[in-house]
């Protein structure tokens, strides 16, 4: 897997926070990582945006950006906003590319969920993912609402036949409800794949040395990580899982 490509079923689910636990684990593993991020917006150019806290976070990763805008929307409407030239997937899938030429794993953060525009034509960051032939972890939500969400973003996975590594909950609650308790199984049904993680709730605010520490204990082996499915209270797998 050189090129991972994360997604979130919406804004502020944990993406950012779940692609550096992601990196951190990588690089526990003795593996070289880089994070690309395809479109960052609401932040200023003098400003650290997402890349730069996973590197903050997770440590020596290579981190780069294909295109930033000044204010927080989707990339196609920010780029048009600003009189910038919006990002194209392709100009994402060929410095991914050439970052897993000098990397063991590249991680792709998209901005958004799945299919947010980047440009005016329609390219996505599921466009990226076809070009690069890449697998696509879904971040997604604890609580209610988040079998919908989720399940969109699998369904249009598979109709554009890309392949779904699995779903990491971004954000656990400390005191989980009924509805978070419940997802932990529904979550693979409807997704048809694999929970590979949870990360708890301000998992961002931790010093750095203590998230790196800790980050492979909130992801599954096949990210590199020690988390138990079953231990966390993860009762069933998707057909065909293993």
């Amino acid at each position: 897997m050189p090129v991972l490509v994360i997604t979130g079923t919406g804004t502020e689910v944990g993406k950012t926070v779940a692609t550096a636990a992601v990196a951190a684990a990588a690089l526990a593993a003795g593996r070289t990582v880089a994070v690309l991020k395809a479109a960052q917006t609401g932040v200023r150019p003098d400003e650290p945006g997402d890349a730069d806290e996973v590197a903050r976070l997770a440590g020596a990763v290579t981190k780069a950006e294909v295109a930033r805008y000044p204010e927080p929307l989707a990339p196609a409407t920010a780029a048009r906003r600003a009189g910038l030239e919006p990002v194209r997937p392709h100009q994402v899938a060929e410095a991914a590319a050439k970052l897993g030429t000098e990397h063991d794993l590249v991680l792709v953060e998209g901005a958004g969920g799945l299919l947010v525009r980047f440009d005016h034509e329609g390219g996505t960051l599921a466009h990226v993912a076809e070009l690069l032939r890449a697998p696509v972890l879904v971040v997604a939500s604890a609580g209610l609402g988040t079998l919908n969400t989720t399940e969109l973003t699998a369904r249009e996975l598979r109709r554009r036949k890309l392949e779904l590594a699995g779903v990491v909950i971004g954000s656990w609650p400390d005191s989980p409800d009924l509805a978070s308790r419940c997802n932990l199984a529904d979550l693979p049904d409807v997704s048809g794949a694999p929970l590979l993680g949870a990360l708890p709730a301000g998992a961002g605010r931790l010093d750095p040395a203590d998230f790196r520490a800790a980050a492979p204990g909130w992801l599954a082996p096949r990210l590199d990580g020690t988390w138990d499915a079953e231990a966390f209270g993860v009762r069933e797998a998707p057909p065909g899982d293993s």
